[in-house]
Order: C-alpha cells, then structure tokens, then sequence
C-alpha cells in the first residue's frame, strides 16, 4: 500500500484544481484510487497494488519550485497527485513502482539537505565533530579539588581546614593512647594481684583520696577519656570541615554548569541533556566523598598505620612488626586488585544508568507522541530493557563486593590469631606481661580500624574517581569560540548594518551550507529572507551569534567583525523570535522577563500588550503567574510565540531576527503581530525568516537563497515582476494552491534552514 500524508492545505485546493496541474506519474499496477478519509485534516491516499501491497511512506517537500514536471513520464491510466501540497522526501523505494519515477520526486534546483537541525533533519547527531577533550587523569581531579579546599581568596575556609587537622591530630595521637594506658592498667592490677597473694589488699579504698590516687583507677579513667576524646575530636573535626565541603561541592557544581553554558552549540547538539545532568549529579556525590574521605581519612590513616606498625616493632619486636606490615601489604594489595578488576562492573553499572534516565526523559518529554501512537507499552519495554543491563551490572557489583568483604576479613583474622598466637608465646616465656598481650590486641584492633576504612575508602574514592572524571572532562574542555585576549565590545551607535562577505560554512566537510554568500543590509532597514528548506536561513542566524565560526570570508555588524568583538556584547545586540519556542518551567513574567532582567515589571508588562498579549493573560485565574510547564507544554502554540516576541521586545536590541514569529498564530493574531513587528523594528535592522511569504510583503529588501547563494534580491513587487525568479514562483504556488486563503497554520513542521 502506498501512503500519502497530505498538509490541511490539500482539502480546499483538491477542489479548484486549475487545468494542466502539474503532476506525478506512479507506475504501478494501481489503477485508481481506492478510498478517500479525513482524520482531523490529515488526508491520506491508500494505492491498492493489484496482487500485493508495497510497503512505501512517501512524504514530499512542500516547496514545488524545487521540482520539475518535464522529468514526469505521462501515463494516462496512472493517478495523478498534486505535488504541490505534499511535503518532504521519498524514503523508501518500492519495488511495485519504477526506480526512475522515485528519482523524478527528488529536488532538480536544489541539493540533498545538509544542513543540522536537532530533531529535524536526517543527519546522525554523533556526525557532528565537538572535539577530543583532554584525558583527565586522578592526580589531575585531585589537585584541581585541592584549589577548591584552599580558596586563595577565602581566608574563613583555610581556618576551618587548619582547625580541621589539628583536631585530626589530636584524634589520631588519642587513638594511639588507647592501648598503652589500658596495657599500664592491667600491668598494675596485675602487680597488685600478687600483692594481694602475699595478704594485702589488692586496692586501697580505705578513703576516697586513696581509691581517686590508686594508679589502675587512674589509668583505666584516663584510658575511658582517652577514647572518648578521639571520638570527640573526629565529630568535632566533621563538623568544622562540613562547611569546607558543602562550600566546595557548591563552587564546583556552579562552574561546571557555568563552564557548560560556555561551550559551543556544536557540543550541546552532540550531546543528551539527561546524560549531562547524570554528569553533574554523579560528579557532585563524588566529590563530596572525596573531599570528607581523602583529604582527612586516607593520608592520616597511612600515617596511623605506619605509627602502630612501628610501636609493634620497637615494643614487641621485629616478629609483631612483621606480621603486621605483612597484614598491611597483603591486606592493601588484594584490596586494590580487586577493586581494579570490580571497576568494569561499576562503569558498565553507570553506564546502563545513564541509558535508562536518557530513555526515561525522552519519553516523558515526548508525552504527547507517545500517547499520538499508542506506544505506552512499548516506551516501558525500551525502559525495561535498559533497567535490565542496570540490574545485572549491579548484581555483579555487589556480588563482587562481598568477595572482596570476605577475602579481607579473612586476611585480617589470620593476621590477628597469627599475632595473639606470637604474644602468648612470649608472655609463657616471661618476655611479656598479661598488659603488653592487651596492648599488642588493642593495636591490633586499632590497625583494624584503618585498615577496613582504607578498603572502604579505596573502593569508594576510585567509584567516585570513575564518577566524576567525565564532569572534570567537560571542565578540561576549552569551547572552540570564545573572545581573544584584549578583545573590545562591539559598538552600535548610528550604524547597524550587517554584511555577509564571502562567506562559507559547513558542518560537515564536503558538504557546504554557503558557498561565498554576500550581502549587506543596511543600517535600520527591515529585511526578510526567505528559500527552500536547507537553503542555510537558520544556520544564517547561528553565525550571527557566533554559535558557530564561518569556514572562510566575514561577518561585520556596524562594519565590526563580529569574530574580533566581546561575545557578551555582540549577543546583546540581538534579539531573536525563535520559530521553535522554548519556554522555562516558571511562571510567565519569568518567561517575558527573562529577555532582560533589568527591565521593571511595567515595562515587561508593556511587552506583553505590543505582542498582543496581556489581554488574554489578564483572564488566566493567575494571571502572570501562571506556571507554563516544562518546555511551555501548557501554552498553545500561538501563545508561545507570543511569549517569545513579548521577551524580544523587552531586551530592547538594536537588532531583531524573526524567525517564522507568526508561524503558530491564527490570521488574525498574524496582522496584530505583523502591526507589532512594524512598529518594533522602526528605528533597528530588522531580519524576518519566512516561509509563508505575505507576511514579508512589507520588508524593505528580500533576499532569496538558493544552494548557498543569494540567488536573487529585490522587494516584493520587483521579484514579482520578474517572470523566471524563483520568488515568483514560490509566490505563484502558494497563490494557486489557496495557502493564502487558509487560516494561518504551521504548514511545514521542519525547521527552516
């Protein structure tokens, strides 16, 4: 079956077809039509194929100028279909219909579409080029968070971090303690046992005095304040740095995502917003641990470990010290061998992480077409299916994790019976005290504590390494356009012209958007441009604002090139009616506001009247502060526009680009909005993209593109009045086929250069 989906346009043109309509002939068995239906002005055409149905969706360009009748084969027992009133491009070729016929539909005056729209056009979003960023290695993320715990201009944070380590100190030389004042208990009761034996009493409690100067009392207090001031000291130590790390963890957040807004357009195309927001998210929790582990944990307890491995040694001997540097070296390398090989399992976990959230948020903002087609069941089965590699992944993580558990426990355990079996030992052969076998187990146990905590903080610093590496990539990665040293603001006083001169550009190498486009339009003049899809108007604005760079030739704005002038101020001096408008999830003064945040709320609201506005929002129950949803999702599409026009006007530039501003509106709203434009771009050069061309009837000067050249220029009536223009025959199809008379829809839903 061969499908057509016709625009809205078809139903009333299908009816006063003038005579000798150009047509497309299908060489197919079909012989006529079979049915004819209506579905909420969506036309479709079903082609029966005699003995089998032929699996084709057609979908042609709306614009016929790029089509030629005279490649059309004549056959009168063929169905005739007006190519004027179909849009896009023939995909897939059917074996019931001749090849030659398929290639006929193609455009003859204008190349394949080359040029990059996210959503739109065909192009492969991986197939744009954003650069190698540089490896970053651990070291580097390392000392790039040390500047953050050692602000240079924050004195307050490098008093917490020195408090911060002296109460470290001190905790650490309580730990140590510990154990030698409960040895020197025990040895003293143990003295005192032996008193005892001989008839005296084992302590004198005869008066309180006596019992507080009894030496084991002494010593078992001083062992209970001993431990409980390590513990002090490490909650009071956490609470000191807390404020270091939380600072931290916002000034880093805050330039990751400042750093992103910085870099080039190209980059952001080639990449999912969820998967940047897992980034950011992901690299944050990492460096949290990082900062309250590492820098406080990990070097203090290798030093820990080296003062009771020594303290062993000189203490009990080299027998002690070497059982527990063996402990420690077999312990530390088993550790870090079986993190390195669990590593996989926790980037391939991250990894299906990434891709079920990148699924789930495409779907959710897609909502509508998800529910168009009936898809629910579908879209939870994508998102199943990434779930599923996300649980595996994580089932082989913690599998792997209570492997590594066990071996460490067991490592420790044989250390520990190997080391009580040596002290007793010692102690039968008179060379130890019962309070010297205490000591050697409490050291023991205080070599625990590192130990288990040094495992612990490996596995989780190399995870949070492995997390944040990708967020201190996208810092490492410098944009491509950014303002030279000594650059100058650019500077528009009585001269607001802008010339394209020799200009080439292209996204892709051998496939070029302009080829050596000249033109200027002068200062406060109202020009509009218009041609077929991928003709190159959208990617026209974007070298405006230098979101990307021209391959050769100059952009000059009041005769400045704008690659030698402040970005902040060349953007300033632009404001843009994007055809796609995206809207913040706030309110709508947000919204209208947004365009420049200085302006008074009466002036934001008298943007609003110029784009024929607030009277409508002045009937919503919260006014202004409606909350227009994600994206704008709770607008229509008219009231969108309206928005974006209302925040055009209220940045006030001396340049404004209307990008298809009137495409969602109906025509009535179209002449209040076409009144509006008229008097916002007196006194500014002015820019008007357009498809539907009675709305740039009015500008001073047309340009119309063609394969990356100004093919020809001239104001309405001139371009009328040449017979062969491509402007006259774009007007005349749009005439003849009654778009002109229908209420103003968005009759082509690609984007537009």
């Amino acid at each position: 079956m061969l499908i057509f989906c016709l625009d809205s346009a078809f139903r009333n043109s299908v009816r006063r077809l003038p005579k000798n309509t150009l047509s497309i002939q299908f060489y197919s068995k079909c012989s006529k039509v079979s049915r004819y239906t209506s579905y909420n002005s969506r036309h479709h055409f079903h082609f029966k194929n005699g003995d089998h149905v032929t699996n084709t969706v057609c979908n042609f360009r709306r614009y016929a100028s790029t089509y030629d009748s005279k490649d059309s084969k004549k056959d009168k027992n063929a169905p005739k279909i007006l190519v004027e009133n179909v849009k896009g491009t023939v995909l897939v070729p059917s074996h019931g219909l001749k090849t030659k016929v398929f290639k006929s539909f193609l455009p003859l005056r204008q190349s394949k579409r080359d040029c990059f729209h996210p959503g739109v056009s065909a192009l492969d979003r991986t197939s744009i080029t954003v650069g190698n960023e540089k490896d970053v290695t651990g070291k580097d993320m390392i000392k790039a968070m040390l500047t953050y715990i050692w602000p240079h201009d924050d004195k307050s944070i490098r008093n917490r971090v020195s408090v911060a380590v002296g109460l470290l100190v001190s905790a650490k030389l309580m730990n140590v303690a510990v154990p030698f004042l409960f040895k020197y208990a025990i040895d003293d009761l143990n003295s005192k046992v032996a008193t005892a034996n001989n008839g005296q009493a084992l302590l004198d409690f005869a008066t309180p005095a006596d019992a507080v100067l009894t030496t084991s009392v002494a010593l078992l207090i001083g062992y209970g304040i001993a431990r409980a001031s390590a513990a002090g000291f490490n909650e009071l130590r956490n609470a000191v740095f807390a404020k270091v790390a939380q600072n931290s963890i916002r000034r880093i957040s805050k330039n990751v995502f400042l750093h992103l807004h910085n870099l080039d357009l190209s980059f952001h195309l080639s990449r999912q917003t969820g998967a940047l927001s897992k980034v950011i998210d992901r690299g944050s929790r990492g460096i949290n641990f990082v900062l309250s582990a590492m820098v406080f944990n990990i070097v203090p307890t290798v030093f820990e470990l080296a003062l009771v491995s020594s303290i062993l040694g000189l203490k009990c001997g080299g027998e002690f010290a070497a059982v527990a540097l063996g402990c420690v070296g077999i312990y530390s390398a088993y550790t870090l061998s079986v993190t390195k090989w669990r590593t996989k399992f926790r980037v391939f976990m991250n990894k299906a992480e990434n891709e079920a959230g990148n699924k789930a948020i495409d779907s959710l903002i897609n909502y509508e077409t998800v529910k168009y087609f009936n898809n629910e069941l579908y879209e939870a089965k994508r998102y199943d299916e990434s779930l599923k590699k996300f649980e595996d992944a994580s089932l082989k993580t913690s599998t792997s994790l209570a492997m590594l558990n066990f071996g460490q426990n067991a490592i420790f355990s044989s250390a520990m019976a190997l080391i009580m079996v040596l002290a007793a030992r010692e102690i039968s052969q008179g060379n130890m005290t019962v309070g010297d076998l205490v000591m050697v187990n409490g050291l023991l146990f205080q070599l625990s504590v590192p130990l288990g905590f040094l495992g612990s903080v490996y596995r989780e610093v190399r995870q949070a390494l492995i997390d944040m590496k990708t967020m201190f990539t996208l810092m490492a990665k410098e944009p491509e356009i950014k303002d030279t040293p000594g650059v100058l603001p650019l500077v528009m006083k009585n001269d607001k012209s802008i010339e394209f001169r020799n200009v080439c550009f292209q996204y892709v190498d051998g496939k070029p958007i302009f080829n050596d486009l000249s033109f200027v339009i002068p200062s406060g003049k109202h020009f509009a441009i218009v041609g077929g899809s991928g003709t190159g108007k959208s990617s026209m604005i974007r070298l405006l604002y230098r979101f990307f760079e021209p391959d050769s030739g100059e952009i000059l704005i009041g005769g400045q090139d704008i690659s030698m002038v402040d970005l902040q101020s060349l953007r300033k001096s632009i404001a843009i009616v994007p055809q796609d408008t995206v809207l913040f999830h706030d309110t709508l003064f947000y919204n209208v506001h947004y365009g420049d945040f200085s302006k008074s709320e009466e002036e934001v609201y008298n943007a609003a009247v110029m784009a024929d506005l607030h009277d409508s929002v002045k009937s919503w129950p919260d006014g202004y502060k409606t909350q227009v949803g994600e994206r704008g999702l709770k607008l229509s599409g008219g009231e969108k526009q309206r928005v974006a026009i209302a925040r055009a006007i209220v940045k006030d530039s001396p340049i404004l680009i209307f990008d298809e501003a009137t495409s969602s509106l109906d025509s009535i709203t179209e002449q209040h909005i076409l009144n509006t434009v008229r008097r916002a771009t007196k006194g500014r050069t002015s820019i008007s993209i357009a498809h539907r061309l009675s709305t740039v009837m009015d500008a001073d000067e047309i340009l119309v593109l063609e394969n990356g050249k100004l093919r020809e220029r001239g104001t309405h009536d001139q371009l009328l009045n040449l017979p062969n223009s491509l402007y006259n025959h774009l007007w005349q199809l749009q005439h003849s086929v009654g778009l002109e008379e229908e209420p103003k829809r968005k009759v082509d839903s690609a984007k537009q250069g």
